[in-house]
């Protein structure tokens, strides 16, 4: 793709935010894009980044490495979004600026033991499986009650929120039910004296749906760059 490409599909999915914002009463410019580039080489970071983005979440860390190498002289913002082994655990702490994928505790302690103190505390949510599918990690709804205050404690990470990543459905009602969830377990949590701000919701089909549940980050990868490679 040309520049021009990128600017467009940027562009587009910007609308697509805002006009949803504004259809469902959230404040201008409350929900962040996330672009999703993983399986995505470094000059289609690098030419999204020429446009205006900054924020890219990457699944895998050693193509998340590679890329960050590449483009050092860019000044990103990486998010971690793959599932967190706990081999893995040092490089993403020393590497990524947020990790939306933690799904347990044993999880959350190491990434704040392995957080370099020359950097902020990390910013991290808890992956939530709503239904709990196999096919997919995340903690349940009773799980993350438990869990929430004890990663919410630890001294290198900021716990701002959560994430999940539903099942694919046909109607925009229905993708509005597992977000409307996730919102109420959110709201429950800041209620029992969490300080969370973060929710990490959406992608390219139920954008919308997301942003009238409250998504505060939606996370965009095909309708920025088209089909995965």
């Amino acid at each position: 793709m040309m520049t021009a490409d990128f600017a467009a599909r940027r562009q587009a999915v910007l609308a697509r935010i805002r006009a949803a914002e504004q259809r469902f009463q959230r404040p201008l410019e409350s929900v962040a894009l996330l672009a999703v580039s993983k399986t995505q080489p470094a000059a289609a970071v690098a030419a999204m980044a020429a446009v205006g983005q900054t924020k890219f979440g990457e699944n895998y860390l050693q193509e998340a490495l590679a890329k960050m190498t590449e483009l050092a002289t860019l000044d990103l913002e990486w998010h971690f979004i793959g599932p967190v082994q706990a081999n893995k655990t040092r490089s993403i702490a020393e590497h990524f600026a947020w990790v939306h994928s933690v799904d347990r505790l044993k999880i959350a302690e190491r990434l704040s033991a392995q957080r370099p103190a020359r950097l902020p505390p990390l910013n991290v949510c808890l992956q939530v499986n709503l239904d709990r599918e196999t096919t997919k990690h995340g903690l349940g709804e009773t799980e993350v009650v438990a869990v929430a205050p004890a990663v919410a404690a630890l001294p290198r990470l900021r716990l701002r929120g959560l994430m999940t990543i539903p099942a694919p459905v046909a109607t925009f009602a229905a993708q509005r039910q597992p977000l409307a969830r996730l919102r109420d377990l959110q709201e429950r949590l800041v209620v029992a004296g969490l300080a969370l701000d973060t929710l990490s919701m959406g992608m390219s089909d139920d954008l919308e749906a997301a942003v009238a549940e409250g998504a505060t980050l939606v996370r965009i990868g095909t309708a920025l760059f088209g089909p995965r490679v």
